[in-house]
């Protein structure tokens, strides 16, 4: 069976999907990520010195993660296997390290283990890796979406180097798209395709970065018209129309337990406390789009009312609730236009972070610094006795007695501390209004005329 092998690769390399032709071969062929792969960058100092440690490639799919592998496998003549993480064994993984062993004493040649879904190995199959990883028996090139720092094991990380993939540019795609027609030997070029630029750019958008998808979709958009009569040598036009049936609606990358998760909703939550209407309700589309639960993105806006607007509009946090009980009663499509409201009146609305500071400040004292104990003359006294043997409420001087509601010289909380420092901003500037007067007030306590009142701007509106 060995001696037929080679004519089963060849007839399986040549009905590969394109994208798996097109992959490049060598390091220059690569297009993008040149934050790591431009001359003069990490990776390529590494390979150009011979030096290379284990790898770990984080990103989406579709950014040249596996191709990289193969291209640096085949660069340094090594020995190249291809797991993926799901159905690998822990037994098959000594195995593959024992010939890795085997190859390096008697021939010289190192092992490159790719493992795709890296952050599918559980810890004994990453444990089993280690020995091997650090003294350099193997070459560890692990490809994973997830983010390697929480999905992969510390020692792991520690013997490997980490490098982010991005999505690849619409420009980078439309170049991958011309290498394939232009390609006799793996690609299309074989073929008379007439690729407008139009089609061309409509395919790099909605790939979104992804060069499988872009490739895929080029290869449906041909080979459909040859299937259907065209000869090699007569025009196959790929335009606009061919393009838009050649790919499916976009598809966003997101992932609900994930970077993108927590990515889109830090960028919603800033969108808002930034006061940028625009982008809120963009990070917020992105969201419905890709599969949120509204009822996460509706509990974000409530936490924000409370936490960067606060009293500085009163009326957020009414908005917020409002918008949290529709969202579960209506659900989706529907509760997306009532999230946009609510999240674009967050945006607009006056921000202060001084209910929250008073709260944490306030907890962090509780925690950290001896109790205060509930002063006698505001402790609760349901019995005469607990009045008269210990003191409860005794002295307690009832506010709406006193001139102006304000009680001249009651001490609510024993020691002089200030949590509560309100803006100049929203309605919170008349709530500095009302506590300056009312430290007036105190401040004149032996002389405060029976028809004191609270000053004129203190009720206004926002």
């Amino acid at each position: 069976m060995d001696l037929f092998k080679p004519f089963e690769d060849e007839i399986i390399a040549r009905n590969a999907p394109l994208a798996v032709r097109m992959r490049p071969r060598t390091i220059d062929e690569i297009i993008g990520q040149d934050e790591f792969l431009a001359p003069g960058k990490l990776l390529r100092r590494m390979l150009d010195a011979g030096r290379l440690t284990s790898l770990i490639f984080h990103g989406p799919p579709g950014t040249g993660k596996t191709t990289l592998a193969y291209v640096i496998a085949r660069q340094y003549d090594c020995i190249f296997h291809a797991l993926d993480a799901p159905s690998t064994s822990v037994a098959e993984i000594r195995q593959l390290a024992e010939q890795a062993r085997a190859e390096l004493a008697s021939k010289g040649k190192r092992t490159v283990i790719f493992i795709d879904e890296l952050h599918r190995f559980n810890r004994a199959q990453q444990d089993v890796l280690l020995n091997d990883v650090e003294n350099g028996t193997i070459i560890l090139i692990g490809a994973t979406t997830e983010n390697p720092f929480f999905a992969i094991n510390s020692p792991l990380l520690s013997r490997s180097t980490i490098f982010r993939f991005k999505p690849l540019s619409e420009q980078d795609l439309i170049t991958l798209c011309r290498r394939a027609l232009n390609d006799k030997e793996r690609g299309l070029g074989n073929y008379n395709v007439q690729a407008l630029d139009d089609a061309l750019a409509y395919i790099a958008k909605i790939s979104d970065g992804d060069a499988r998808r872009a490739l895929t979709a080029l290869e449906i958009g041909v080979m459909s018209q040859v299937k259907k009569g065209k000869k090699q040598d007569q025009p196959i036009i790929f335009d606009l129309a061919t393009a838009e049936e050649s790919i499916q609606q976009k598809v966003i990358q997101y992932d609900k337990a994930g970077d993108q998760h927590y990515d889109a909703a830090s960028a919603f939550i800033k969108s808002m406390r930034g006061s940028d209407p625009d982008a809120t309700v963009y990070w917020l589309a992105k969201m419905i789009v890709a599969g949120e639960d509204p009822r996460f993105i509706a509990r974000r806006i409530a936490i924000l009312a409370s936490e960067d607007i606060g009293n500085a509009d009163p009326r957020a946090i009414s908005v917020a609730a409002a918008a949290f009980e529709i969202t579960e009663r209506v659900g989706l499509p529907e509760c997306q236009l009532t999230l946009a409201q609510a999240a674009i009146y967050m945006a607009c609305a006056p921000k202060s972070n001084a209910s929250a500071l008073a709260i944490w400040d306030a907890v962090k004292d509780v925690k950290e610094n001896r109790t205060i104990p509930v002063p006698y003359h505001l402790r609760n006294a349901p019995h005469p006795k607990m009045k008269e043997l210990y003191g409860y409420s005794k002295g307690y001087q009832y506010s709406h007695s006193f001139p102006g509601g304000v009680s001249p010289d009651q001490d609510y909380l024993g020691v002089d501390k200030t949590y509560y420092i309100p803006t100049d901003r929203g309605y919170e500037k008349h709530i500095s209004a009302y506590l300056e007067w009312v430290k007036k007030l105190r401040s004149k306590k032996d002389s405060i005329p029976a028809d004191a009142d609270k000053p004129a701007d203190v009720d206004k509106e926002n």
